[in-house]
Formats: structure tokens, C-alpha cells, sequence
């Protein structure tokens, strides 16, 4: 059965390593695909990685090019990924402002936003770490509301 629905978001990197690692660090996502492609036919190709957190199936797609802008208007336009605690993100927020690439955080929302922080990825696409956003619930509400209005 093929795939169906949101499947990927692809981001344009100048250092396809150092993307991977930022994303292994602070997102908790893995390579489960990688390969060179072909351009014009030419035997030197674009590497092309593809990152899960393997909880769904969802991929990363990091594509190495010669430059590489962030077209993502930070800090609005962002990836969002969910913690398993506030701890966590405390963790990872310690290690980014050691690391240069703390944005902005961590604080707390309150629902439905919840407890967040923002990191600058190598390329500056904005990668969210949060921990009480209430995304799957939503949907699954928004699912049931749906349903009953057809019944």
C-alpha cells in the first residue's frame, strides 16, 4: 500500500554530516535512507539523506547543495519536534547555549503550546523542541468531531 498523506519536508543543507548530527542531537532522528543522486548524468551527484524519529512514518529529507539559504523566515517558520519531558529540553537547551545554537527558551506556554525552546539548526532553519503540546489529541478530536457530523 503506498504512502499516503504528509509524508516528508526537504531542507536544502550546506554540510549534510553536520545537518545529520545537529538533527541525531537535538531531535532524536536517525538516518534510514541515504544515497548520491545523479545530476545531468554527471558520476558526481547530490547526497541526500532521509532522518526519522521512527515513532511515525514521517521523514526529514536533507539535500546537500553548493549554498544553502534558509528560506524558513525564522524564528515563525519552524520544524517542531516533541520531548518526553521538560528535563529534556532542559538538557538539550543547556548543551545548545554551549553550543551557540540556542535561540530562544526554554518558557512555558501553557496549553495547547506548552513548554519550548527554539534551536538554530547549521543552515538556520529553526527546529522547536516541545514538551505538553496536545497535537495528536487535536487531531484525534478533530477526527471524532468530523465523524459525528456524518453520522
Amino acid at each position: 500500500m503506498p504512502d499516503l498523506g504528509f509524508t516528508h519536508i526537504a531542507l536544502p543543507v550546506a554540510d549534510l554530516e553536520r545537518s545529520i548530527a545537529f538533527y541525531q542531537t537535538y531531535a532524536q532522528m536517525q538516518v534510514v535512507h541515504q544515497r548520491r543522486d545523479p545530476i545531468d548524468e554527471q558520476p558526481t551527484g547530490r547526497q541526500v539523506a532521509w532522518l526519522s524519529d521512527g515513532r511515525r512514518p514521517f521523514v526529514l529529507v536533507l539535500i546537500q547543495t553548493a549554498e544553502a539559504n534558509a528560506m524558513l523566515p525564522p524564528p515563525f517558520a519552524h520544524l517542531g519536534v516533541s520531548c518526553e519531558s521538560r528535563a529534556a529540553i532542559d538538557t538539550l537547551c543547556k548543551q545548545a547555549q554551549q553550543t551557540g545554537v540556542l535561540l530562544q527558551g526554554p518558557q512555558d506556554s501553557g496549553p495547547p503550546i506548552g513548554y519550548w525552546a527554539y534551536l538554530r539548526d547549521p543552515d538556520g532553519y529553526t527546529l522547536e523542541l516541545s514538551y505538553g503540546q496536545i497535537v495528536e489529541f487535536t487531531v484525534e478530536a478533530a477526527a471524532q468531531a468530523s465523524q459525528s457530523i456524518l453520522e
